[in-house]
């Protein structure tokens, strides 16, 4: 389990502070940093010089939590200084054995211009929020589910890197599920560059721990900002009291007490919480539960269906059958006589 999420105010990066409102609203959304003046680009002629050969990684953070988005990050930079300058100049590592502080100074170092990193290397992130993850795993009987998902979120930032004119020529990837089957899908999709796909790379190649940091920092910053809304929003809460979702997974004890305290018993959850998780959905529908089940009308009940039974005065004045129903839609007839 990921360490707890804790309030660092050392840092917050544009990824959250420029989609602040997306993120609260529930949104997914992207984020690119400008491409650094160390990188030459391929520009848009075809006979022009390729741009400055570099390697990119990708990992994600969040994939497991009930809690929180889920981040992908890509990092890249000149293929000759990754050792040198991720390694062994700034000892980037796999998020989860750097602690926060030290993760939230390299992020820090990364957004910040006279630095070495902002000056040599690029990022970006993807950030799929609750909702949008809870969303896609319901809808058609689950047939989006989370592989799918952060499948077209590692797409999306790839392209985009390719698109802003980046010359990517070697790509090492933190595998979700098996890596020879997600390596040939993204070899399908970009055929001219070398791929490697493997498991615990954020371990083994710079560019996926520097991958991993700025998701990983990312999505911390993120929690402690949706919490910070739950706290405001919540009137009953203080900050003592709401600040006990801990880690974000279903594992976490202190994740579960937050739930159970925090349902809505009309509305369920906010934006914060993924509802297609299976501890989600028992929360909700477990009998004699803090959450209340509603019935709703059968579909196939005539009663229901048809609207004109909601205009039916009956009596004398009243509409016989359909045909009178719809002669009669705006109002019945006075007859003669009222003249």
């Amino acid at each position: 389990m990921e360490d707890e999420v804790v309030v660092t105010a050392v840092h917050v990066p544009p990824s959250v502070e420029a989609h602040r409102e997306s993120l609260l609203l529930g949104k997914s959304y992207t984020h690119y940093s400008s491409i650094p003046a160390g990188i030459e680009t391929t520009k848009g002629d075809l006979h022009s010089e390729p741009g400055t050969p570099c390697v990119l990684g990708v990992d994600e953070a969040g994939r497991g939590p009930v809690i929180g988005p889920m981040v992908y990050g890509v990092y890249y930079l000149p293929i000759e200084i990754q050792q040198s300058l991720l390694a062994d100049t700034h000892h980037f590592d796999d998020s989860k054995v750097l602690t926060p502080a030290v993760r939230a100074n390299l992020m820090k170092a990364v957004c910040t211009a006279d630095t070495d990193l902002f000056q040599s290397s690029g990022w970006a992130i993807k950030s799929l929020s609750a909702q949008d993850i809870g969303a896609g795993m319901l809808k058609n009987g689950g047939s989006y589910n989370l592989n799918a998902q952060a499948m077209d979120a590692t797409v999306e930032l790839i392209r985009g890197v390719l698109d802003r004119g980046v010359n990517v020529t070697e790509i090492y990837v933190d595998t979700i599920g098996k890596p020879s089957v997600y390596q040939k899908k993204l070899e399908l999709i970009f055929p001219t560059i070398n791929i490697t796909v493997e498991k615990k790379a954020d371990s083994l190649y710079p560019c996926v721990s520097a991958a991993s940091v700025v998701a990983k920092v990312t999505r911390d910053v993120s929690c402690e900002a949706l919490m910070e809304a739950y706290i405001q929003q919540d009137s009953t809460s203080s900050t003592e009291d709401a600040a006990t979702w801990g880690s974000g997974y279903p594992s976490d004890a202190r994740c579960v007490s937050w739930l159970k305290s925090a349902v809505d018993p009309l509305w369920g959850f906010g934006n914060e919480c993924r509802f297609s998780w299976g501890t989600i959905k028992d929360m909700l529908e477990q009998k004699g539960g803090p959450a209340t089940r509603t019935d709703w009308p059968d579909d196939g009940d005539d009663e229901n269906m048809r609207l004109s039974h909601y205009f039916h005065t009956g009596g004398i004045g009243g509409p016989k059958s359909e045909s009178d129903e719809l002669r009669t839609w705006f109002g019945t007839g006075v007859g003669q006589e009222a003249f």
